[in-house]
């Protein structure tokens, strides 16, 4: 007889994703190596997903979902799933970044998470030497999707200009991810400037942080230090910050002015090199 691992779905979402895969596997009669030939990956993958010594992508629940016929069950989850696997003292920001309706943000060191892509994710994660790197980036995808949302929130990015010279991943990596920032050019939602170096002295030497305005709830300051976030509402610190942020959006060269500096910094630093 077979040792098959009890399942206990209640213990996390990524608990709940392999009890649901398991039992809908068993329901229509295949064997884990048979799902894993409707989906081009080996029965062994399917088992460390069920058992959760794996975690899934959304390209693999979108791929159960078809394979199954599942009506969405598995990518509707994959989201509950990924954001799970956030470091803990991170999750409540993320939360918040999702309901926000604005975001503002001043970057002095890495381009803003939401706007970074898959590869200089995957250089900047791996500066923190974690022990599974690829859910942590398939998790900062996934925090993304809420600039593809039908509505999504109205945001602000301030880029130090120092973000795009820092040769983040290497060449071909930092090419891609200035590319991606000038798709951003024609986007309704989302602005961004570059705070030159010519600007010397600014209103936040001290660093990176986040604005978040809401709806219906209190605006909210995030900070991060080198092991941790940090939130509050408290309202001087709110005003203070949103001052800071006025003086920043001030200096910085204006929307079209940063495009073209973009543009040139990838050209002259990552351009095509014989």
């Amino acid at each position: 007889m077979p040792n098959i691992q009890t399942l206990d779905p209640s213990a996390s979402p990524l608990s709940y994703f392999g009890a649901e895969l398991r039992r809908v596997r068993e329901a229509q009669g295949l064997k884990q190596a048979e799902l894993g030939e409707k989906l081009f990956c080996s029965g062994s993958l399917i088992g460390q997903i069920e058992t959760t010594k794996k975690v899934p992508t959304r390209e693999f629940a979108e791929a159960l979902d078809r394979a199954l016929r599942t009506d969405g069950l598995f990518s509707r989850l994959i989201g509950l799933v990924l954001r799970s696997q956030l470091p803990s003292w991170f999750r409540p920001y993320a939360d918040m970044e999702e309901k926000a309706a604005f975001i503002s943000t001043f970057q002095s060191q890495v381009v803003y998470g939401l706007l970074q892509t898959e590869e200089y994710a995957r250089a900047v994660l791996a500066t923190g030497m974690p022990d599974d790197l690829e859910t942590l980036v398939a998790a900062r995808m996934e925090r993304q999707l809420i600039l593809e949302r039908e509505q999504p929130p109205l945001a602000w990015a301030i880029l130090d200009e120092a973000v795009l010279h820092r040769p983040i991943g290497g060449h071909k990596v930092m090419r891609a991810q200035l590319g991606r920032l000038l798709e951003f050019a024609t986007n309704r939602w989302m602005r961004i400037q570059v705070l030159p170096f010519e600007a010397g002295e600014h209103a936040s030497l001290a660093g990176s942080f986040n604005l978040l305005r809401f709806d219906n709830d209190p605006d909210i300051v995030y900070t991060e230090d080198l092991i941790s976030g940090h939130m509050t509402a408290n309202p001087d610190t709110i005003r203070e910050a949103s001052l800071r942020y006025a003086h920043l959006q001030a200096t910085a060269l204006s929307v079209e002015e940063s495009v073209a500096r973009i543009s040139r910094v990838m050209k002259e630093r990552y351009g095509d090199r014989p």
